[in-house]
Protein backbone atom coordinates (compact mmCIF):
# COMPACT_ATOMS: atom_id res chain seq x y z
CA UNK A 1 0.00 0.00 0.00
CA UNK A 2 2.77 2.18 1.47
CA UNK A 3 3.93 2.22 -2.65
CA UNK A 4 0.98 3.93 -4.15
CA UNK A 5 0.21 6.52 -1.21
CA UNK A 6 0.68 9.23 -3.99
CA UNK A 7 -2.35 7.25 -6.23
CA UNK A 8 -4.26 6.91 -3.13
CA UNK A 9 -4.15 10.87 -2.32
CA UNK A 10 -5.12 11.80 -5.71
CA UNK A 11 -8.14 9.51 -5.50
CA UNK A 12 -9.12 11.04 -2.57
CA UNK A 13 -8.61 13.85 -3.63
CA UNK A 14 -11.51 13.57 -6.20
CA UNK A 15 -13.88 12.16 -3.46
CA UNK A 16 -13.64 15.05 -1.11
CA UNK A 17 -14.09 17.52 -3.95
CA UNK A 18 -17.26 15.56 -5.14
CA UNK A 19 -18.58 15.44 -1.71
CA UNK A 20 -19.37 18.84 -1.96
CA UNK A 21 -16.98 20.40 0.79
CA UNK A 22 -15.31 23.26 -0.12
CA UNK A 23 -12.74 22.99 -2.65
CA UNK A 24 -9.45 24.91 -1.00
CA UNK A 25 -10.72 23.23 2.48
CA UNK A 26 -10.73 19.52 0.58
CA UNK A 27 -6.96 20.21 -1.26
CA UNK A 28 -5.68 21.09 1.84
CA UNK A 29 -7.54 18.56 4.33
CA UNK A 30 -6.19 15.73 2.09
CA UNK A 31 -2.85 17.25 2.23
CA UNK A 32 -2.71 16.94 6.17
CA UNK A 33 -3.80 13.86 6.21
CA UNK A 34 -1.55 12.13 3.82
CA UNK A 35 1.59 14.11 4.55
CA UNK A 36 0.85 13.16 8.67
CA UNK A 37 0.65 8.97 6.93
CA UNK A 38 3.25 9.39 4.24
CA UNK A 39 5.51 10.46 7.68
CA UNK A 40 4.25 8.02 9.77
CA UNK A 41 4.86 5.43 7.23
CA UNK A 42 8.76 6.69 6.91
CA UNK A 43 8.05 7.20 2.89
CA UNK A 44 8.03 11.16 3.32
CA UNK A 45 10.61 13.38 5.19
CA UNK A 46 8.32 15.95 6.47
CA UNK A 47 10.75 18.87 6.50
CA UNK A 48 10.00 19.15 2.79
CA UNK A 49 6.76 20.96 3.81
CA UNK A 50 9.32 23.99 5.40
CA UNK A 51 9.05 24.92 1.61
CA UNK A 52 5.13 26.04 2.42
CA UNK A 53 5.51 29.36 3.93
CA UNK A 54 7.77 30.07 0.82
CA UNK A 55 5.35 29.07 -1.85
CA UNK A 56 2.71 31.10 0.37
CA UNK A 57 4.78 34.17 0.37
CA UNK A 58 5.17 33.73 -3.48
CA UNK A 59 1.85 33.51 -4.14
CA UNK A 60 1.18 36.61 -2.44
CA UNK A 61 3.89 38.67 -4.27
CA UNK A 62 3.38 37.05 -7.33
CA UNK A 63 2.96 40.11 -9.69
CA UNK A 64 1.34 37.91 -12.63
CA UNK A 65 -1.85 37.02 -10.52
CA UNK A 66 -2.25 40.39 -9.32
CA UNK A 67 -3.72 41.36 -12.53
CA UNK A 68 -6.84 38.63 -11.43
CA UNK A 69 -8.74 40.53 -8.86
CA UNK A 70 -8.67 43.67 -11.03
CA UNK A 71 -9.46 41.86 -14.24
CA UNK A 72 -12.78 40.29 -12.36
CA UNK A 73 -13.70 43.61 -10.93
CA UNK A 74 -13.60 45.10 -14.55
CA UNK A 75 -15.98 42.20 -15.39
CA UNK A 76 -18.42 42.36 -12.24
CA UNK A 77 -19.13 46.14 -13.11
CA UNK A 78 -20.04 44.96 -16.62
CA UNK A 79 -21.92 42.76 -15.84
CA UNK A 80 -24.04 44.59 -13.00
CA UNK A 81 -24.52 47.70 -15.21
CA UNK A 82 -26.69 45.76 -17.45
CA UNK A 83 -24.16 46.50 -20.39
CA UNK A 84 -24.66 43.49 -21.66
CA UNK A 85 -28.19 43.52 -22.23
CA UNK A 86 -27.54 47.08 -24.13
CA UNK A 87 -25.37 45.29 -26.64
CA UNK A 88 -27.69 42.31 -27.01
CA UNK A 89 -30.67 44.14 -27.41
CA UNK A 90 -28.67 46.26 -30.31
CA UNK A 91 -27.38 42.88 -31.91
CA UNK A 92 -30.34 41.07 -31.60
CA UNK A 93 -31.86 44.48 -33.67
CA UNK A 94 -29.03 43.96 -36.32
CA UNK A 95 -29.33 40.15 -37.14
CA UNK A 96 -32.67 39.31 -36.15
CA UNK A 97 -34.18 39.43 -39.36
CA UNK A 98 -31.48 36.55 -40.58
CA UNK A 99 -32.45 32.67 -39.87
CA UNK A 100 -29.98 31.73 -37.20
CA UNK A 101 -29.83 36.00 -36.36
CA UNK A 102 -30.50 36.10 -32.98
CA UNK A 103 -28.08 33.02 -32.57
CA UNK A 104 -24.98 35.06 -34.55
CA UNK A 105 -26.12 38.18 -32.61
CA UNK A 106 -25.80 35.85 -29.03
CA UNK A 107 -22.19 34.46 -30.46
CA UNK A 108 -20.67 38.25 -31.31
CA UNK A 109 -21.30 39.22 -27.88
CA UNK A 110 -20.11 36.76 -26.00
CA UNK A 111 -17.40 37.20 -28.11
CA UNK A 112 -17.06 41.07 -27.32
CA UNK A 113 -18.04 40.42 -23.42
CA UNK A 114 -15.22 37.56 -22.96
CA UNK A 115 -12.75 39.86 -24.74
CA UNK A 116 -14.30 42.70 -22.08
CA UNK A 117 -14.31 40.40 -19.01
CA UNK A 118 -13.32 36.96 -18.94
CA UNK A 119 -15.75 35.41 -16.70
CA UNK A 120 -17.38 32.52 -17.54
CA UNK A 121 -20.05 31.93 -14.99
CA UNK A 122 -21.29 35.59 -15.76
CA UNK A 123 -21.66 35.91 -18.81
CA UNK A 124 -23.61 32.46 -19.20
CA UNK A 125 -26.08 33.53 -16.57
CA UNK A 126 -26.25 36.83 -18.18
CA UNK A 127 -26.84 35.46 -21.07
CA UNK A 128 -29.62 32.52 -19.95
CA UNK A 129 -31.34 35.55 -18.23
CA UNK A 130 -31.55 37.74 -21.21
CA UNK A 131 -31.00 36.18 -24.36
CA UNK A 132 -32.62 32.51 -23.73
CA UNK A 133 -36.04 33.72 -23.25
CA UNK A 134 -36.07 35.72 -26.45
CA UNK A 135 -34.96 33.12 -28.46
CA UNK A 136 -37.55 30.68 -27.13
CA UNK A 137 -40.11 33.46 -27.85
CA UNK A 138 -38.97 34.09 -32.23
CA UNK A 139 -39.55 29.88 -32.14
CA UNK A 140 -36.32 28.93 -31.32
CA UNK A 141 -35.53 25.14 -30.84
CA UNK A 142 -34.72 24.94 -27.15
CA UNK A 143 -32.11 22.37 -27.47
CA UNK A 144 -30.34 24.84 -30.40
CA UNK A 145 -30.90 28.18 -28.28
CA UNK A 146 -29.44 26.81 -24.95
CA UNK A 147 -26.18 25.38 -26.90
CA UNK A 148 -25.93 28.55 -28.58
CA UNK A 149 -25.96 30.36 -25.11
CA UNK A 150 -23.22 27.80 -23.02
CA UNK A 151 -21.34 28.30 -25.73
CA UNK A 152 -21.05 31.84 -26.81
CA UNK A 153 -20.96 32.79 -22.68
CA UNK A 154 -17.84 30.36 -22.56
CA UNK A 155 -15.60 32.08 -24.91
CA UNK A 156 -14.55 33.77 -22.00
CA UNK A 157 -12.34 31.19 -21.01
CA UNK A 158 -10.06 31.57 -24.06
CA UNK A 159 -10.75 35.06 -25.45
CA UNK A 160 -8.19 37.17 -24.05
CA UNK A 161 -8.07 38.96 -20.93
CA UNK A 162 -9.35 35.66 -19.36
CA UNK A 163 -8.55 34.44 -16.02
CA UNK A 164 -7.60 30.92 -16.72
CA UNK A 165 -4.89 32.50 -19.39
CA UNK A 166 -3.73 34.38 -16.59
CA UNK A 167 -3.50 31.02 -14.41
CA UNK A 168 -1.93 29.27 -17.35
CA UNK A 169 0.70 31.35 -18.17
CA UNK A 170 2.12 31.93 -14.60
CA UNK A 171 1.64 27.58 -14.21
CA UNK A 172 3.14 26.98 -17.88
CA UNK A 173 5.59 29.80 -17.46
CA UNK A 174 7.37 28.05 -14.03
CA UNK A 175 6.97 24.52 -15.85
CA UNK A 176 9.26 25.79 -18.77
CA UNK A 177 11.38 27.14 -16.16
CA UNK A 178 11.69 23.66 -14.47
CA UNK A 179 11.94 21.78 -18.01
CA UNK A 180 14.85 24.52 -18.39
CA UNK A 181 16.54 23.62 -15.24
CA UNK A 182 16.50 19.84 -16.12
CA UNK A 183 18.07 20.41 -19.44
CA UNK A 184 20.80 21.79 -17.87
CA UNK A 185 20.21 25.22 -18.68
CA UNK A 186 21.06 27.88 -15.87
CA UNK A 187 19.86 30.91 -17.75
CA UNK A 188 16.33 30.27 -17.82
CA UNK A 189 13.98 32.10 -20.13
CA UNK A 190 10.70 33.41 -18.89
CA UNK A 191 7.46 33.33 -20.56
CA UNK A 192 4.37 36.16 -20.02
CA UNK A 193 0.64 36.91 -19.89
CA UNK A 194 0.57 39.25 -23.06
CA UNK A 195 2.33 36.67 -24.97
CA UNK A 196 -0.39 33.83 -24.08
CA UNK A 197 -2.84 36.41 -25.05
CA UNK A 198 -1.52 36.89 -28.49
CA UNK A 199 -1.12 33.23 -28.99
CA UNK A 200 -4.89 32.90 -27.80
CA UNK A 201 -6.46 35.55 -29.87
CA UNK A 202 -6.58 33.66 -33.37
CA UNK A 203 -7.27 30.43 -31.90
CA UNK A 204 -10.38 32.20 -30.55
CA UNK A 205 -11.59 34.07 -32.98
CA UNK A 206 -10.86 30.47 -34.91
CA UNK A 207 -13.87 29.25 -32.95
CA UNK A 208 -15.96 32.27 -32.84
CA UNK A 209 -15.89 31.95 -37.36
CA UNK A 210 -16.77 28.36 -36.56
CA UNK A 211 -19.66 29.13 -34.22
CA UNK A 212 -20.85 31.11 -36.34
CA UNK A 213 -20.47 28.89 -40.05
CA UNK A 214 -22.39 26.40 -37.92
CA UNK A 215 -25.79 28.73 -37.23
CA UNK A 216 -25.75 29.72 -40.52
CA UNK A 217 -25.39 26.65 -42.22
CA UNK A 218 -27.83 25.11 -40.08
CA UNK A 219 -29.80 27.82 -40.24
CA UNK A 220 -30.51 27.53 -44.03
CA UNK A 221 -30.83 23.73 -43.68
CA UNK A 222 -32.93 23.58 -41.01
CA UNK A 223 -35.29 27.29 -40.72
CA UNK A 224 -37.70 25.57 -38.17
CA UNK A 225 -34.90 25.31 -35.43
CA UNK A 226 -33.84 29.32 -36.11
CA UNK A 227 -36.38 31.43 -38.13
CA UNK A 228 -36.11 35.18 -38.48
CA UNK A 229 -37.32 36.73 -35.25
CA UNK A 230 -39.93 39.69 -35.61
CA UNK A 231 -38.98 41.93 -32.40
CA UNK A 232 -41.06 44.82 -33.50
CA UNK A 233 -38.52 47.71 -32.48
CA UNK A 234 -37.16 48.03 -36.08
CA UNK A 235 -33.28 47.94 -36.94
CA UNK A 236 -31.07 50.37 -35.38
CA UNK A 237 -29.42 53.10 -36.97
CA UNK A 238 -25.59 53.53 -37.20
CA UNK A 239 -26.00 56.02 -34.07
CA UNK A 240 -27.46 53.26 -31.44
CA UNK A 241 -24.95 50.84 -33.12
CA UNK A 242 -21.83 52.84 -32.83
CA UNK A 243 -23.17 53.63 -28.94
CA UNK A 244 -24.02 49.82 -27.83
CA UNK A 245 -20.18 48.19 -30.02
CA UNK A 246 -18.07 51.02 -29.75
CA UNK A 247 -17.41 51.58 -26.30
CA UNK A 248 -16.27 47.99 -25.53
CA UNK A 249 -14.59 47.60 -28.36
CA UNK A 250 -12.40 50.58 -26.74
CA UNK A 251 -12.15 48.74 -23.89
CA UNK A 252 -10.66 45.50 -25.38
CA UNK A 253 -8.51 47.85 -27.64
CA UNK A 254 -7.24 50.08 -24.32
CA UNK A 255 -6.30 46.70 -22.63
CA UNK A 256 -5.04 43.95 -25.03
CA UNK A 257 -3.58 46.92 -26.91
CA UNK A 258 -1.97 48.57 -23.95
CA UNK A 259 -0.19 44.58 -23.33
CA UNK A 260 0.03 43.32 -26.43
CA UNK A 261 1.99 46.63 -27.72
CA UNK A 262 4.08 46.07 -24.47
CA UNK A 263 3.32 50.06 -22.92
CA UNK A 264 1.90 48.26 -19.82
CA UNK A 265 1.86 45.35 -17.76
CA UNK A 266 -1.43 43.03 -17.51
CA UNK A 267 -1.76 44.55 -13.99
CA UNK A 268 -1.62 48.02 -15.60
CA UNK A 269 -3.87 47.46 -18.11
CA UNK A 270 -6.20 45.76 -16.06
CA UNK A 271 -6.47 48.76 -13.97
CA UNK A 272 -7.32 50.69 -17.21
CA UNK A 273 -9.88 48.28 -18.04
CA UNK A 274 -11.29 48.42 -14.46
CA UNK A 275 -11.33 52.61 -15.08
CA UNK A 276 -12.41 51.51 -18.60
CA UNK A 277 -15.83 49.93 -17.47
CA UNK A 278 -16.44 52.04 -14.43
CA UNK A 279 -17.03 54.74 -16.89
CA UNK A 280 -19.44 53.13 -19.48
CA UNK A 281 -21.13 51.93 -16.33
CA UNK A 282 -21.82 55.52 -15.52
CA UNK A 283 -22.42 56.75 -19.24
CA UNK A 284 -25.51 54.52 -18.73
CA UNK A 285 -25.98 54.81 -15.09
CA UNK A 286 -25.67 58.31 -14.47
CA UNK A 287 -27.34 61.51 -15.61
CA UNK A 288 -24.26 63.41 -16.80
CA UNK A 289 -23.56 61.46 -19.87
CA UNK A 290 -22.17 64.64 -21.83
CA UNK A 291 -19.65 65.15 -18.55
CA UNK A 292 -18.73 61.48 -18.41
CA UNK A 293 -17.62 61.48 -22.16
CA UNK A 294 -16.05 64.35 -22.29
CA UNK A 295 -13.63 62.79 -19.38
CA UNK A 296 -13.15 59.91 -21.73
CA UNK A 297 -12.45 62.13 -24.37
CA UNK A 298 -9.80 64.00 -22.29
CA UNK A 299 -8.68 60.46 -21.31
CA UNK A 300 -8.20 59.42 -24.99
CA UNK A 301 -6.30 62.50 -25.61
CA UNK A 302 -4.19 62.47 -22.79
CA UNK A 303 -2.64 58.85 -23.74
CA UNK A 304 -2.51 59.69 -27.02
CA UNK A 305 -1.37 63.26 -26.46
CA UNK A 306 1.83 62.04 -23.61
CA UNK A 307 2.18 58.57 -25.95
CA UNK A 308 3.85 60.75 -28.80
CA UNK A 309 4.86 63.37 -27.16
CA UNK A 310 6.13 62.69 -23.47
CA UNK A 311 7.10 65.45 -21.13
CA UNK A 312 9.28 65.79 -17.76
CA UNK A 313 8.66 68.75 -15.85
CA UNK A 314 11.48 67.70 -13.38
CA UNK A 315 13.98 68.83 -16.44
CA UNK A 316 15.97 71.91 -15.97
CA UNK A 317 15.66 72.80 -19.69
CA UNK A 318 12.24 72.49 -20.02
CA UNK A 319 11.20 75.51 -22.65
CA UNK A 320 7.54 76.97 -23.56
CA UNK A 321 6.19 74.57 -25.19
CA UNK A 322 6.93 71.86 -22.87
CA UNK A 323 5.48 74.12 -20.02
CA UNK A 324 2.18 74.72 -22.03
CA UNK A 325 2.18 70.89 -22.95
CA UNK A 326 2.36 70.11 -19.56
CA UNK A 327 -1.07 72.41 -18.69
CA UNK A 328 -3.00 71.11 -21.21
CA UNK A 329 -2.01 67.25 -19.57
CA UNK A 330 -2.84 68.34 -16.70
CA UNK A 331 -5.87 69.64 -17.54
CA UNK A 332 -7.28 66.66 -19.87
CA UNK A 333 -5.98 64.55 -16.64
CA UNK A 334 -8.76 66.68 -14.17
CA UNK A 335 -10.95 65.81 -16.89
CA UNK A 336 -10.80 63.09 -16.75
CA UNK A 337 -10.77 62.15 -13.22
CA UNK A 338 -13.68 64.29 -12.95
CA UNK A 339 -15.93 61.76 -15.04
CA UNK A 340 -14.67 59.37 -13.08
CA UNK A 341 -15.60 60.92 -9.82
CA UNK A 342 -19.20 61.35 -11.99
CA UNK A 343 -19.24 57.89 -12.30
CA UNK A 344 -18.37 56.22 -9.32
CA UNK A 345 -21.35 58.30 -7.77
CA UNK A 346 -23.52 56.65 -9.58
CA UNK A 347 -22.59 53.35 -9.48
CA UNK A 348 -22.43 53.60 -5.64
CA UNK A 349 -26.24 55.13 -6.02
CA UNK A 350 -27.58 52.15 -8.18
CA UNK A 351 -25.03 49.61 -6.19
CA UNK A 352 -23.30 48.65 -8.84
CA UNK A 353 -19.95 49.05 -6.94
CA UNK A 354 -21.40 47.00 -4.08
CA UNK A 355 -22.32 44.08 -6.03
CA UNK A 356 -19.21 44.00 -8.32
CA UNK A 357 -16.91 44.31 -4.83
CA UNK A 358 -18.62 41.58 -3.46
CA UNK A 359 -18.53 39.33 -6.68
CA UNK A 360 -14.70 40.41 -7.14
CA UNK A 361 -13.78 39.44 -3.42
CA UNK A 362 -15.60 35.90 -3.89
CA UNK A 363 -13.95 34.86 -6.64
CA UNK A 364 -10.71 36.08 -5.75
CA UNK A 365 -10.78 34.97 -2.44
CA UNK A 366 -11.68 31.11 -3.98
CA UNK A 367 -9.25 31.14 -6.86
CA UNK A 368 -6.36 32.52 -4.53
CA UNK A 369 -7.05 29.82 -1.53
CA UNK A 370 -7.60 27.27 -4.29
CA UNK A 371 -3.91 28.42 -5.53
CA UNK A 372 -2.07 28.19 -2.09
CA UNK A 373 -4.11 24.88 -0.89
CA UNK A 374 -2.89 23.03 -4.29
CA UNK A 375 0.94 24.71 -3.42
CA UNK A 376 0.39 22.02 -0.66
CA UNK A 377 -0.77 19.39 -1.90
CA UNK A 378 1.80 19.40 -4.60
CA UNK A 379 4.47 19.71 -2.10
CA UNK A 380 3.04 16.78 -0.18
CA UNK A 381 2.50 14.71 -3.46
CA UNK A 382 6.31 15.09 -4.73
CA UNK A 383 7.14 14.28 -1.20
CA UNK A 384 5.28 11.01 -1.51
CA UNK A 385 7.09 10.36 -4.88
CA UNK A 386 4.08 11.06 -6.99
CA UNK A 387 6.17 13.75 -9.29
CA UNK A 388 8.39 10.67 -10.49
CA UNK A 389 5.40 8.18 -11.11
CA UNK A 390 3.93 11.12 -13.18
CA UNK A 391 7.15 11.10 -15.18
CA UNK A 392 7.61 7.46 -15.49
CA UNK A 393 3.76 6.97 -16.79
CA UNK A 394 4.32 9.64 -19.31
CA UNK A 395 8.11 8.14 -20.49
CA UNK A 396 6.11 4.97 -21.12
CA UNK A 397 3.36 5.50 -22.93
CA UNK A 398 3.46 4.42 -26.72
CA UNK A 399 3.75 7.14 -29.84
CA UNK A 400 6.77 8.99 -28.42
CA UNK A 401 5.87 12.85 -27.84
CA UNK A 402 2.33 13.14 -29.76
CA UNK A 403 0.86 9.93 -28.11
CA UNK A 404 1.68 11.44 -24.57
CA UNK A 405 0.35 14.98 -25.35
CA UNK A 406 -3.12 12.76 -26.59
CA UNK A 407 -3.13 11.08 -23.30
CA UNK A 408 -2.63 14.36 -21.11
CA UNK A 409 -5.11 15.76 -23.15
CA UNK A 410 -8.23 13.35 -23.20
CA UNK A 411 -6.83 12.79 -19.07
CA UNK A 412 -7.37 16.87 -18.77
CA UNK A 413 -10.63 16.48 -20.37
CA UNK A 414 -12.11 13.98 -18.60
CA UNK A 415 -10.85 15.86 -15.34
CA UNK A 416 -12.77 18.73 -16.39
CA UNK A 417 -16.17 17.40 -16.06
CA UNK A 418 -15.49 17.57 -11.99
CA UNK A 419 -12.54 19.71 -11.34
CA UNK A 420 -12.88 23.84 -12.33
CA UNK A 421 -9.96 24.62 -13.99
CA UNK A 422 -8.43 26.67 -11.58
CA UNK A 423 -7.63 23.10 -9.60
CA UNK A 424 -6.96 21.37 -13.08
CA UNK A 425 -4.57 24.39 -13.54
CA UNK A 426 -2.60 24.56 -10.13
CA UNK A 427 -2.78 20.76 -9.06
CA UNK A 428 -2.74 18.44 -12.27
CA UNK A 429 -0.65 20.40 -15.04
CA UNK A 430 2.47 21.78 -13.22
CA UNK A 431 3.03 17.77 -12.95
CA UNK A 432 3.08 16.65 -16.18
CA UNK A 433 3.46 19.84 -18.67
CA UNK A 434 8.09 19.54 -17.31
CA UNK A 435 7.87 16.61 -18.89
CA UNK A 436 6.07 17.42 -22.27
CA UNK A 437 7.95 20.63 -22.43
CA UNK A 438 11.16 18.60 -22.55
CA UNK A 439 9.81 16.11 -24.65
CA UNK A 440 10.09 19.07 -27.43
CA UNK A 441 6.54 20.49 -27.74
CA UNK A 442 6.68 24.83 -27.64
CA UNK A 443 5.18 26.08 -24.30
CA UNK A 444 2.95 28.60 -25.58
CA UNK A 445 1.41 26.28 -28.02
CA UNK A 446 1.21 23.34 -25.11
CA UNK A 447 -0.78 26.16 -23.31
CA UNK A 448 -3.40 26.69 -25.80
CA UNK A 449 -4.16 23.35 -26.75
CA UNK A 450 -4.86 22.90 -22.92
CA UNK A 451 -6.83 26.07 -22.78
CA UNK A 452 -9.32 24.81 -25.66
CA UNK A 453 -9.23 21.79 -24.03
CA UNK A 454 -10.24 23.24 -20.58
CA UNK A 455 -12.77 25.07 -22.10
CA UNK A 456 -14.94 22.06 -23.91
CA UNK A 457 -14.50 20.13 -20.86
CA UNK A 458 -16.79 23.33 -19.49
CA UNK A 459 -19.64 22.04 -22.30
CA UNK A 460 -19.85 18.49 -21.60
CA UNK A 461 -22.28 17.21 -20.27
CA UNK A 462 -22.96 15.84 -17.16
CA UNK A 463 -20.49 18.34 -15.44
CA UNK A 464 -20.00 20.63 -17.45
CA UNK A 465 -19.54 23.64 -15.47
CA UNK A 466 -21.14 26.04 -17.72
CA UNK A 467 -23.98 23.44 -18.26
CA UNK A 468 -24.86 24.37 -14.35
CA UNK A 469 -24.75 28.10 -14.68
CA UNK A 470 -27.44 27.63 -17.27
CA UNK A 471 -29.72 25.80 -15.69
CA UNK A 472 -29.84 27.58 -12.40
CA UNK A 473 -30.77 30.72 -15.23
CA UNK A 474 -32.45 28.80 -18.07
CA UNK A 475 -36.59 29.51 -17.89
CA UNK A 476 -38.42 26.60 -16.04
CA UNK A 477 -39.62 24.91 -19.91
CA UNK A 478 -36.09 24.05 -20.80
CA UNK A 479 -35.26 20.49 -19.80
CA UNK A 480 -32.04 19.90 -18.72
CA UNK A 481 -31.81 16.91 -21.13
CA UNK A 482 -32.49 19.82 -23.57
CA UNK A 483 -28.78 21.35 -22.42
CA UNK A 484 -26.94 18.86 -23.26
CA UNK A 485 -27.94 17.57 -26.51
CA UNK A 486 -28.01 21.51 -27.16
CA UNK A 487 -24.15 21.78 -26.53
CA UNK A 488 -23.40 18.50 -28.55
CA UNK A 489 -22.72 20.01 -31.86
CA UNK A 490 -20.25 22.85 -30.08
CA UNK A 491 -17.78 19.96 -28.58
CA UNK A 492 -17.59 18.51 -31.87
CA UNK A 493 -16.39 22.22 -33.12
CA UNK A 494 -14.51 22.83 -30.16
CA UNK A 495 -12.71 19.58 -31.25
CA UNK A 496 -11.73 20.82 -34.52
CA UNK A 497 -10.60 23.73 -33.34
CA UNK A 498 -8.29 21.38 -31.14
CA UNK A 499 -7.36 19.73 -34.25
CA UNK A 500 -7.04 22.74 -36.44
CA UNK A 501 -3.91 24.57 -33.63
CA UNK A 502 -2.63 21.16 -33.12
CA UNK A 503 -1.54 20.74 -37.02
CA UNK A 504 -0.77 24.48 -37.47
CA UNK A 505 0.64 25.79 -34.24
CA UNK A 506 1.12 28.80 -36.35
CA UNK A 507 -2.34 29.64 -35.03
CA UNK A 508 -0.95 29.90 -31.90
CA UNK A 509 2.91 30.94 -32.02
CA UNK A 510 2.51 33.25 -35.06
CA UNK A 511 1.62 36.69 -32.99
CA UNK A 512 3.69 36.06 -30.07
CA UNK A 513 6.50 35.35 -32.04
CA UNK A 514 5.48 38.94 -34.12
CA UNK A 515 5.02 40.69 -31.05
CA UNK A 516 7.39 39.50 -28.53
Amino acid sequence: MTEYLDLIMFAALMVAILSGFPVSFSIAGVAVVFAYLGWMMGIMNVSLLGALGQRAFGLISNQVLIAIPVFVFMGAVLEKSKIAEELLDTMARCFGQLRGGLGISVVLVGALLAASTGIVGATVIAMGLIALPTMLRAGYNPAVASGIVCTAGTLGQIIPPSTLLIILADVMSNAFQQAQYEQGKFSVEALSVGQFFAAALIPGLLLVTLYLLYILIRGALRPADMPPAELGLGRPDSREVLAAILPPVLLIFAVLGAILGGIATPTEAASVGAIGALLMAGRRTSSHTRLILLGVGALIALAILAGSFPIRLQRNDNGMLEWVAGAVYALLALTGLGAVGLALRAAFRKRIIHDALNSTLTMTAMIFATILAAGFFSLVFIGLGGEERVEHILGSLPGGPSGTLLFVMLFVFVLGFFLDFVEISVIVLPLVVPSLIMMGHDPIWLGILLAINLQTSFLTPPFGFSLFYLRAAAPDEIATSQIYRGVVPFIGLQAVGIFLVWSMPSLATWLPGALF
